[in-house]
């Protein structure tokens, strides 16, 4: 497995190893031991979940707080997305801004997004299946997001708005500067 830090040094590009023949691959897409050596910190996954979604599906930009943060490890099994995750923690360095990767089934990409980060994606293909680790169970009472299409975060999509197809939670979400439901940059949320 690759291991790159991306212009957000906590948000981490995964690069799986693929073996293919005309038979078809074989990939090994997570390893707790090679994962959390290269983090430096124990991130124990305790749920996996999948979401199938047609061409300009947007979900997103979703996070949870503490004490229910979460941290996920996304990737493609089917399809492409554009995989965006934003910055959230007030006094960083990098508060506000974003790192976007695709993410396909041809690629076998992963991202793992930190809590402290908000999570979203796009689907880019027909059609695309979408799996995702994370470390929290979900707690309806700590979900929060952020409008995906806030001016100040800059985030081109790659899929005009007029396309998109977003769930009605998600079309009513706040700016990032009108929240205070957000995370500290000196508070470590893995203890």
């Amino acid at each position: 497995m690759n291991f790159i830090r991306t212009s957000i040094p906590d948000v981490i590009i995964i690069e799986p190893q693929v073996h293919g023949d005309e038979r078809g691959y074989f990939v090994e897409t997570f390893r707790q031991d090679k994962f959390e050596e290269f983090l430096g910190f124990k991130v124990n996954f305790c749920q996996d979940n999948e979401s199938r979604s047609k061409h300009g599906v947007l979900r997103g930009l979703h996070y949870q707080l503490a004490p229910h943060a979460q941290s996920k490890l996304v990737r493609v099994i089917d399809g492409k997305v554009l995989d965006v995750a934003v910055d959230i923690r007030v006094g960083s360095p990098t508060f506000g801004e974003y790192v976007s990767v695709e993410l396909s089934g041809k690629n076998k990409r992963q991202m793992f997004v930190p809590r402290g980060f908000a999570h979203g994606f796009v689907v880019l293909t027909e059609t695309c299946t979408f799996a995702y680790k994370v470390d929290n169970y979900y707690s309806p009472q700590c979900d929060r997001g952020i409008a995906f299409d806030d001016k100040d975060l800059r985030i081109d999509w790659q899929v005009p708005k007029e396309a998109m197809q977003l769930s009605e939670k998600d079309t009513k979400q706040p700016k990032l500067w009108e929240t205070n439901d957000l995370f500290d940059y000196k508070v470590n949320y893995y203890v």
